[in-house]
């Protein structure tokens, strides 16, 4: 479970891209310019259903088939397995990872931070499903380059909740943002000290974080977004232009100009730069793939300071407006499945790593106008 010397990259033209009908998520959509998200994708008229939300018997369900139908070594366990000292959510349920892949690189992929968003957990079986069992070129390459190490369900109780937190047992019932539980003073929560744990032991090379966001339209055209693209330290912010040189600042950018301009080919899929409203950006430090760029200390677990770049993908539509609409299932797991695929193809072969990062501010986005920090909102020109 520990970092190697990164493989050198290969170009993509040797690879045949795996057709995307392997996925089984949706019927294949025919590829062309960006254009405007259908009616029900998502939908402000749609219903939530949460009966057909994997909760966590059903996490448990899959893991375990998953592995006995794995032809290439697929592994799920617990974090009592793996030895971490805390190793279960505030309410006992045993903490889930899956690893495949033999490569040289760790990379960590996790969803479902915030139980009351879905579509992480799907988005991540379905990414594993082909990791196990897909003997294609582009998967292969992905198990030769990499070991992943996938947490489709960070936050069980919440998840069984239908809620945001996680609910501290220790008599005071505080709801933890499981999101926000990385930093000095904090970890608060079983799940946050477990998979903190885990980290250390894995010492990724990059990371992914797959959320859900609000319905929200670009700016200027009004088409409804279906995906947005985010970076938890601000590419050019008061932060991540200061760590490693500045190294993440640019490969954090690549890896999102990568994303938006492979997933730009598919009609179906409407893309825009994260923002928490009027042009305002996060750069918060107590969240979890911020931590990890930071390369967090906690509890003398990485005195080495291992760091590493990471990303988040937002979905639009959630479960607390009723706006997922189960009509857009299909297209919002397939997108996520896909914006995966393609970027951590890009990084094997190192198309991602030749990405000119001041694209970024091609991806649609308002203007930045300040910064969201952990103690405050800060304008742009700090």
């Amino acid at each position: 479970m520990t970092n190697g010397s990164k493989s050198q990259p290969r170009t993509r033209r040797s690879i045949t891209l795996a057709a995307t009908a392997a996925l089984a998520l949706a019927a294949p959509l025919a590829a062309g310019s960006p254009a405007l998200a259908d009616a029900n994708f998502p939908s402000p008229n749609g219903n939530t259903n949460l009966s057909s939300m994997l909760d966590y018997a059903d996490l448990v369900s899959e893991l375990e088939k998953l592995e006995k139908t794995s032809r290439f070594g697929l592994d799920a366990f617990t974090l009592a397995e793996a030895g971490t000292a805390v190793n279960t959510s505030e309410t006992g349920r045993d903490l889930y990872v899956a690893t495949v892949g033999n490569g040289p690189e760790a990379v960590w992929l996790q969803g479902r931070i915030h139980g009351n968003e879905p579509y992480g957990t799907d988005s991540l079986l379905a990414v594993l499903k082909e990791l196990g069992t897909n003997g294609s070129p582009e998967w292969k390459l992905l198990r030769e380059s990499y070991t992943f190490h996938v947490i489709p369900m960070y936050n069980p109780d919440g998840s069984e909740l239908n809620i945001r937190h996680t609910v501290l047992q220790d008599g005071t019932e505080k709801r933890i943002d499981l999101n926000r539980d990385w930093g000095v003073g904090k970890f608060e929560a079983a799940e946050s000290e477990g998979y903190y744990e885990y980290w250390t032991m894995v010492d990724p090379a990059f990371a992914v974080d797959v959320h859900h966001q609000g319905l929200k339209t670009e700016r200027g055209d009004g088409d409804e977004v279906t995906l947005s693209l985010g970076v938890s330290l601000a590419p050019g912010g008061p932060t991540l232009p200061g760590i490693q040189g500045g190294a993440y600042d640019v490969l954090t950018r690549q890896m999102q100009v990568h994303v938006y301009d492979e997933l730009s080919k598919y009609g179906f899929i409407n893309i825009d730069r994260y923002d928490v409203g009027r042009g305002v950006e996060i750069d918060i430090k107590g969240g979890v793939v911020s931590a990890m760029m930071l390369g967090l200390n906690h509890d003398g677990l990485n005195p080495e300071g291992h760091s590493n770049p990471a990303i988040f993908f937002e979905t639009s539509g959630n479960t607390s407006d009723g706006s997922l609409g189960q009509k857009a299932r299909g297209k919002s797991i397939k997108q996520n499945v896909l914006a995966l695929q393609e970027l951590l193809v890009g990084m094997a072969t190192g198309e991602v790593q030749q990405e000119d990062p001041a694209r970024w501010d091609e991806i649609p986005h308002a203007p930045v106008t300040a910064y969201q920090t952990d103690s405050g909102v800060i304008p742009a020109s700090f």
